[in-house]
């Protein structure tokens, strides 16, 4: 990345950082993912109930496989040969966990999480229930305001995530949100957390790289 870049994306994580933390959210910057590893293991001891939502960043930055080391207790919604009981059963211990790992749609620079889900189960464990919420951000989720965030989710986020799960919408055909009414439709809750009422429980990791959708 070009250093001037680099600069103007760090100031913005800074800035975004600063707002969370006035929303009593807290937020990191990290500068790789060898420093995020060891900041979730500053926030999550060993051995903690842990479980995750639908994350592609999660993976991307290699903390999938961190969860899967043996570290912690996880329930691993991915684990090849799960029925679908199964899944939904992670999916509802996910409120009972000691931390739950997510990334989120998009922040904006006003330190708010806005997000869009198909099943409700990753904002659900986000606003209510997991003991903490690790949230893994690349800079390229960091937006101006709910407008620019929600248009974000239109033409990245929802298309991209509805072609990778081999969705049949219109937008896995024109690349862009159409406000279908298809069944498989993905985005069907929408939530925007803009503060935290419990200190110390939502906690934002950004990078300075752009990491999954």
């Amino acid at each position: 990345m070009d250093k001037n870049v680099e600069w103007v994306n760090e100031q913005k994580i800074l800035r975004t950082i600063k707002a969370l933390e006035a929303n009593n959210i807290n937020g990191y910057f990290v500068k790789d993912e060898k420093e995020l590893i060891s900041k979730i293991e500053e926030l999550v001891k060993e051995g903690s109930k842990v479980t995750c939502g639908g994350s592609m960043s999660l993976f991307e930055t290699g903390v999938m496989e961190h969860l899967r080391s043996g570290r912690y207790d996880f329930s691993d919604r991915n684990k090849e040969g799960l029925t679908p009981e199964e899944v939904i059963n992670i999916y509802k211990s996910a409120f009972f966990s000691d931390a739950y790992f997510t990334s989120s749609n998009a922040v904006t620079e006003k330190g708010e999480l806005y997000n869009v889900d198909g099943n409700g189960n990753r904002v659900a464990a986000m606003l209510y229930g997991p003991e903490k919420v690790i949230v893994v951000c690349g800079v390229n989720k960091i937006v101006k305001d709910v407008e620019e965030a929600i248009n974000r989710n239109k033409r990245i986020s929802a298309p991209i995530n509805a072609k990778r799960l081999n969705k049949k919408t219109p937008c896995t055909k024109i690349g862009t949100c159409m406000d279908c009414s298809s069944n498989e439709r993905i985005c069907n809750e929408y939530t925007l957390i803009r503060r935290q009422g419990r200190k110390d429980r939502i906690h934002v990791i950004f990078l300075n790289k752009e990491i999954g959708y």
